[in-house]
């Protein structure tokens, strides 16, 4: 079950590589990662009988990775008028 995990959170990781043009799908592929993330911290302390407070820091941590993304999403289509990651130039 953990392999399987393992290995959505790779498709995620991959996604973020290849999809480079709106950063709106940048951020979905990232909450893709860090849903499975959680889900295997969650797991993690399902076997080893630990206490949830880690699973609970870490929600928190990335719920305001979550408002920070849109934040960043508000402000970039106020500046650019678009959500593209070459008006930016990044690179």
């Amino acid at each position: 079950m953990m392999n399987f995990y393992f290995l959505l959170m790779f498709m995620g990781i991959l996604s973020l590589c290849l999809i480079r043009k709106h950063i709106f799908m940048c951020l979905i592929s990232l909450e893709f990662i860090i849903i499975y993330l959680l889900l295997i911290i969650f797991m993690y302390c399902l076997l080893l009988s630990n206490s949830f407070y880690i699973y609970i820091v870490m929600m928190i941590f990335f719920v305001c990775e979550g408002v920070l993304g849109l934040s960043l999403i508000v402000l970039m289509i106020r500046n650019h008028s678009n959500d593209y990651l070459n008006s930016m130039n990044l690179w």
